[in-house]
């Protein structure tokens, strides 16, 4: 087990060192959950939004878990928004996420792949869970095909996620075959491998269940606005068993020294025997413009 969680951590530091490409997703542009929390997940991701943040974190989610999810960011032009829909089991998760471009490209970059400057285009990502686990340790991978414009490539993620008692630690990996997308034999979107870890503690006290999360980028990430890197926490606490749930973080941009403050909600709307039904939403604001926007989701799981 020390071994094989060794070899990751092997290869993410040796990414974080490689070359880089010009522009990257970042891991907060999915997850209402994980954006209400500041952006800090990594270390929880137990829901099905874990085939996006850690994809080893779908083993500490419950049986079942569906949502579909629904983002405006302020940074992307009018109209364009991030819808998602996302499937998890213990061991397989489905996901579908629709990206807009513009969230992508640095300042003076060209549109998208097949794309007008008014109209940046979306990039589609399909992706297929799988997980394996080895004792209190389990690594995972989602295999993702990936379309912008007239371009499809295939890619990989990759996760691994350790429980102790009340504690658990991950990291993550995205992008691991940095992607290049052309038009007309010029690249125009190159999506570079990003990596980032994360630790949460897990208790309840009295009728509370109350999560606590730290993450930390390991590698710098170019958005539309420039180089950035972050180091966010956050935390959630689940009320009147499990009917209301409340989050907030603070994530900080260490390159441009911003900072934004998220919050946000979860009720449950529905419940049955072993079905629940919960509506998600999250807000965040602050002096980081690539994390201010909005968010929400419909979420069953059992």
């Amino acid at each position: 087990m020390p071994r094989a969680l060794l070899i990751l951590v092997s290869v993410v530091s040796f990414v974080g060192l490689a070359p880089r490409a010009a522009r990257a997703q970042m891991y907060e542009s999915v997850g209402v959950r994980a954006q209400g929390m500041g952006g800090a997940f990594v270390g929880v991701a137990d829901d099905s939004t874990a085939t996006w943040w850690n994809p080893a974190g779908l083993a500490s989610g419950p049986y079942f878990d569906l949502l579909a999810e629904y983002g405006r960011p302020d940074v992307v032009p009018s109209g364009q928004q991030l819808v998602g829909v996302a499937a998890g089991f213990p061991a397989l998760g489905l996901s579908y996420y629709r990206l807009p471009l513009s969230q992508m490209q640095p300042p003076g970059a060209t549109a998208g792949p097949g794309s007008s400057r008014q109209d940046p285009g979306y990039l589609s990502q399909f992706g297929a869970t799988f997980g394996q686990s080895i004792g209190h340790l389990v690594l995972a991978s989602t295999v993702k095909l990936l379309h912008a414009g007239d371009d499809t490539h295939v890619d990989l993620d990759l996760g691994a996620m350790i429980r102790v008692g009340r504690v658990k630690a991950g990291i993550s990996l995205r992008n691991l075959h940095e992607t290049d997308f052309s038009a007309g034999g010029v690249t125009e979107l190159s999506l570079q491998r990003v990596a980032r870890a994360g630790v949460s503690v897990t208790g309840s006290p009295g009728s509370v269940v109350l999560t606590a999360d730290a993450d930390a980028d390991l590698t710098s990430v170019t958005t539309a606005i420039g180089d950035e890197r972050h180091v966010a926490g956050g935390v959630e606490a689940w009320l009147f068993n499990r009917v209301l749930g409340v989050r907030g973080g603070v994530s900080a941009e260490t390159i441009h020294s911003t900072r934004s403050e998220s919050g946000g909600l979860s009720l449950m709307v529905l419940s049955g025997q072993y079905l629940k039904t919960y509506v998600d939403g999250q807000l965040t604001g602050g002096s980081d413009e690539m994390r201010r926007g909005w968010g929400a989701d419909l979420r069953v799981t059992f």
